[in-house]
């Protein structure tokens, strides 16, 4: 006989999960109780508590992107859930596995506003695959296997489940049962020939890669082809780590603050092959990847999820197989020379080796080189981590990615969600380098983790751009109503000064030149790190300046 609480645990581990996060609340008490022995045995699970739930759920899904299967955040009823909800419209979005189990009041309190109460179907129904309140405590091992498995089938995301106090208390015989070993749809050698076909009889091909699903394996894949056959290969919108920057074939990213001559070639494509990835908002610049009407271009979705082919854009035809089979595949085909698609190439290329040379600024610290700089101090395993705003820019533009599992980013564009994911990082990978790329705003959305990380003792380095404004909004207001901005000044702690009120090392760069022996400070620093920029206000992008009252030019490139 065991609880609910124990029960619950102990179906999770046996499918396999071993990282939790909490905030911990009394509406779980008996998973709590479980969790106590959990963490005790031999190759025990860790279980992290965090000071919000946003960040207890932000680094599960983060744990999620790293490792492809889900984990576990534990948080009490009402404010709790919706503290988290974030990283739940995070992992629906980007499509990461990851589990939210919430504790719910008592099932004779349902429906009269008890003390908390929540309707979780209604709250996250349209930002979750699955949301499940857990009524029956014999049912424990079934729905568990079910939200595993919804959790990582197909395209991946987050499903909630909801555990009635009451319910977690009760005993049951049940026993754990496991998910069902999945296997993906190989590519045939009919789809691997025909991908092959249509890029042979393009003369400007272009390769889209990147996905939840993607590996190491099919990045590397990918390359060899693409190298052989001089075809380009572009990532989809925070896939940068999806092939090696390096390589010959790769023309930088779609996305968010791309090229705009990348994303004007790409309209001239007559052949877009998306690879694993989803054509979204950001990687098509608004559904609009070609022009409506075109009649002389391709468009070839590769997906296993048959609900994804036509969930964004309406592509031309649609091959359901595993990415990385249909990579595995075309690895060792050889295409005929063609001199169009060597031309194509070589003008795609040329854009990006442009776009990574950071034009000039002003001021003290030029963070085109300084992300330069990281480039070159830190191996090809090192994990980059960021949340939203213009200063992922410099990041997204002028880092040089080389393999996959090292760029942690929402699609979503959260603010707060870098530094809790280089947490979740520092703990599931201790020997790689981990790096938090954050604003001085988005930082502040996470900064008391960093109690978290002294306790933990998580070896991570926090970049804080800090320049005393919410830059993106100031750029729009700049954009729609030049010398009028309201709203997007901040007043910011001593950062130095903050991170060693918690038991941190704290280090101040005021000048570009003084980045390196800092940086290099905070990599062998045994603990976490803070690192601030003082960067210019008045630099709202690489290329864009603003140079007066309400007047906000571009730089010369």
């Amino acid at each position: 006989m065991r609880t609910g609480g124990e029960l619950f645990v102990d179906c999770l581990i046996e499918n396999g999960v071993d990282f939790f996060t909490c905030v911990p609340g009394e509406s779980f008490l008996p998973v709590l109780d479980a969790l106590y022995d959990a963490t005790r045995g031999e190759g025990g699970v860790r279980l992290i508590t965090t000071r919000h739930e946003a960040a207890a759920a932000n680094m599960v899904e983060a744990a999620g992107k790293l490792t492809g299967r889900p984990s576990v955040c534990l948080v009490t009823r009402g404010p709790g859930a919706t503290h988290a909800s974030i990283a739940v419209h995070t992992a629906f979005q980007d499509g990461t596995p990851m589990i939210l189990a919430v504790g719910q009041i008592a099932r004779d309190m349902k429906g009269r506003q008890a003390f908390q109460e929540v309707d979780y179907g209604a709250l996250l129904g349209s930002q979750a695959k699955l949301v499940v309140e857990i009524t029956d405590v014999d049912r424990i091992p079934e729905i568990v296997a079910h939200a595993v498995d919804v959790a990582t089938a197909g395209r991946p995301g987050p499903v909630v489940l909801a555990l009635p106090e009451d319910m977690l208390f009760e005993q049951s015989e049940a026993r754990p049962v496991r998910s069902p070993a999945r296997f993906g749809h190989t590519a045939s050698p009919a789809d691997v020939a025909h991908i092959a076909e249509v890029i042979a009889a393009a003369e400007r091909p272009l390769l889209l890669v990147g996905g939840p699903k993607w590996s190491g394996e099919a990045g590397e894949r990918v390359r060899a082809f693409a190298e052989r056959n001089d075809v380009p290969v572009a990532a989809a919108f925070r896939y940068q780590d999806a092939i090696d920057n390096r390589s010959e074939s790769y023309v930088g990213y779609l996305g968010l603050s791309c090229s705009p001559e990348l994303r004007a070639r790409a309209q001239e494509a007559d052949l877009i092959v998306a690879l694993g990835c989803r054509l979204d908002d950001p990687t098509t610049d608004g559904f609009a990847l070609t022009p409506v009407g075109r009649t002389d271009h391709r468009i070839v979705v590769v997906t296993e999820d048959a609900l994804e082919v036509t969930a964004a854009l309406i592509p031309d035809e649609a091959v359901l197989c595993t990415s990385e089979s249909l990579a595995e595949g075309l690895a060792g085909v050889e295409l005929a020379p063609s001199a169009s698609r060597s031309e194509w190439l070589g003008r795609l290329r040329g854009i990006q080796e442009r776009f990574v040379v950071p034009p000039p600024v002003e001021g003290p610290i030029d963070l085109g080189r300084v992300v330069g700089m990281l480039r070159e101090r830190v191996g090809d395993d090192a994990i980059l981590t960021n949340g939203a705003g213009n200063y992922t820019i410099w990041l997204q533009r002028f880092f040089q990615f080389r393999s996959w599992g090292t760029q942690l980013a929402p699609h979503n564009g959260a603010m707060g969600y870098g530094f809790p994911a280089a947490l979740a990082a520092a703990a599931l990978r201790p020997d790689s380098p981990v790096i938090a790329f954050a604003g001085d705003g988005c930082f502040l959305m996470a900064g008391s983790e960093l109690a978290t990380a002294v306790k933990e003792r998580l070896n991570v380095v926090i970049l804080v751009l800090n320049n005393g404004v919410l830059g993106t909004i100031r750029m729009h207001q700049e954009n729609h109503y030049p010398g009028r901005q309201v709203a997007t000044d901040l007043l910011d702690p001593d950062f130095v000064r903050y991170a060693e009120a918690f038991g941190a090392l704290g280090l101040r760069v005021t000048t570009t030149d003084e980045f390196p022996a800092a940086l290099d400070a905070a990599l062998a620093y045994d603990g976490p790190a803070l690192v601030e920029l003082r960067t210019d206000p008045f630099q709202l992008t690489p290329d864009r300046r603003i140079t007066g009252v309400g007047d906000a030019k571009e730089t010369p490139r």
